[in-house]
């Protein structure tokens, strides 16, 4: 019997099996389809304290998120790192003495210790004005900090296993019965089915939360809002390693981020969202949209013609009959029922308080689990996270003097993924020979079966759209390149490799 099983592999729930994982308890969590499959891997991408939460007078969780930012950095400063977002001041919209007092309260609510506080600009003479239109003559730099949401979600997780959690990817609960003292968990997955058990369960599937309370409890309200957030990419719009977030009419705001090195991502939207509508998709309506916010600011328009690549998600948010998708409350909320074995279910969060959450989480659970509940996480960093936050260049550059060989841009890209595991993919290599099957884009078989041994990855989607980002980068054949190996192992299982089952594209996020 566990002692802890968990429902759902976001964000949330991998952060709650490590958090328990490290405290010596034993931990199952099961995930219906990939780590991240879903609303964790279709953020912004930014670690942030919520700027436009102030206006809802959400303080408590802008300072929250605002004394997370550099505890997520310094625990993972490979796939977090420091960013500088430009505000411009525009007419008509909040004026600029309102956005001064914001960011003041922004700068100042939350420990800041590694990142800059907002600078005033003169966009007509600052460079970071260039693409912006004419009439932008004012504006505000402050700080945040973008993240690569999905490996946040795998690297998590992979630290929970490494400290004894069970975690099962492509593995559904289809059934749950409880006791006085235990939960039954009905499991079917790739392995066939299974029945386990566990004196407690958490409950964070994410926009499933209320299906699967309905396994035990059909009386059970509805206590989610779901919102659906869409994301374009478009061709690399600006120079620079700084974002724009922009005023909407509307008055919500919209996000441009440099992404993936030579692309700019546009978002988000919010749009209410149904279990009968399917795979969350973009709507054309959402990216004329995005469009539109995008060209009120930048000089040369954004045109649905210039998305290469979308994405969308479902914020599964608690429902606190906020009459706006927009105003729903950000912050998680927590359901714990103790009539019988006892239950935690999760209600919305914020990637930035992920750490916070599961802490929370555990303190929620202290009595019925026996534990502390003291901060461990707060100082421990991620797999390949183990170096100095300002050490990022230190280290490709020692990288590169151990294997000369490795293209500078790829070992950026090696590292800015994998840290100091970088080291471990790369091995004794001497040559690129030694690295395995080339698919393209700077990646071979050695990373790919890293991923699968590490990173729980079992399809070529799992690599090119949610671990990795290659499949921005691939053509069509080589994308399929990386689904044929996977296809052949199934065929044919190496030596020492786990039999890995075909893949389907059907999924393929993209447009």
């Amino acid at each position: 019997m566990y002692d802890l099983a968990i429902i759902g592999g976001g964000i949330n729930g991998v952060g709650i099996a490590r958090d328990a994982a490290g405290r010596g308890l034993s931990v199952l969590l099961v995930e219906r389809d990939d780590l991240a499959a879903h609303t964790s891997s279709a953020s912004t991408k930014l670690v942030h304290g919520g700027l436009r939460y102030l206006e809802q007078y959400e303080f408590a969780l802008v300072r929250k998120a605002l004394k997370e930012r550099e505890v997520l950095l310094h625990s993972a400063p490979h796939i977090i790192r420091p960013m500088r977002f430009v505000l411009p001041v525009d007419e008509g919209m909040r004026p600029a003495w309102f956005l001064r007092l914001g960011l003041f309260l922004y700068d100042h609510l939350g420990s800041r210790s590694i990142l800059p506080g907002t600078k005033s600009l003169d966009l007509l003479k600052d460079a970071r004005g260039k693409p912006l239109q004419k009439r932008l003559k004012k504006g505000f730099a402050y700080s945040d900090c973008w993240v690569d949401d999905a490996r946040l979600v795998s690297l998590t997780a992979r630290d929970a296993k490494e400290r004894g959690a069970d975690i099962r990817t492509q593995t559904e609960c289809v059934g749950l019965e409880r006791s006085a003292d235990h939960w039954t968990l009905q499991l079917n997955g790739k392995d066939g089915e299974a029945t386990v058990k566990a004196r407690v369960l958490v409950n964070a599937a994410g926009p499933w939360v209320d299906p699967v309370t309905a396994l035990y409890d059909s009386s059970n309200p509805v206590k989610l809002r779901l919102v659906k957030g869409s994301h374009i990419v478009i061709a690399r719009k600006f120079e620079g390693d700084h974002s724009y977030i922009f005023q909407n009419k509307d008055g919500r705001i919209v996000f441009a981020i440099p992404y993936e090195g030579n692309h700019t991502l546009i978002g988000t939207t919010d749009q209410p969202w149904s279990y009968d509508e399917g795979p969350a998709r973009i709507s054309d309506g959402e990216v004329d949209y995005l469009c539109a916010a995008a060209s009120e600011y930048f000089a040369q328009p954004v045109t649905p013609g210039d998305v290469q690549w979308t994405y969308s998600g479902v914020r599964p948010l608690f429902d606190d009959h906020s009459q706006s998708a927009s105003t729903v409350t950000r912050d998680y909320v927590f359901d714990y029922n103790e009539e019988g074995a006892p239950v935690l279910s999760v209600f919305g969060g914020k990637i930035t308080t992920y750490r916070v959450l599961a802490r929370q989480a555990i303190k929620t659970l202290k009595d019925a689990l026996n534990v502390e509940t003291d901060d461990w996480t707060k100082d421990t960093p991620l797999p390949g996270g183990d170096f100095p936050v300002d050490g990022f260049d230190a280290l490709v550059a020692q990288y590169m003097q151990r294997w000369p060989f490795i293209d500078k841009a790829m070992m950026v890209r090696l590292v800015r993924a994998y840290g100091t595991d970088a080291a471990q993919i790369l091995g004794e290599a001497k040559d690129y020979a030694a690295l395995g099957q080339y698919f393209g884009a700077g990646f071979y078989e050695v990373e790919l079966r890293w991923l699968i041994t590490h990173e729980f990855a079992l399809s070529a989607d799992d690599i090119l759209w949610r671990r990795t980002k290659l499949g921005l980068h691939m053509s069509t054949e080589e994308q399929a390149s990386v689904a044929d190996w996977f296809a052949a192992q199934a065929q044919k299982p190496p030596k020492h490799q786990p039999q890995i089952p075909e893949i389907s594209l059907a999924g393929d996020p993209r447009p």
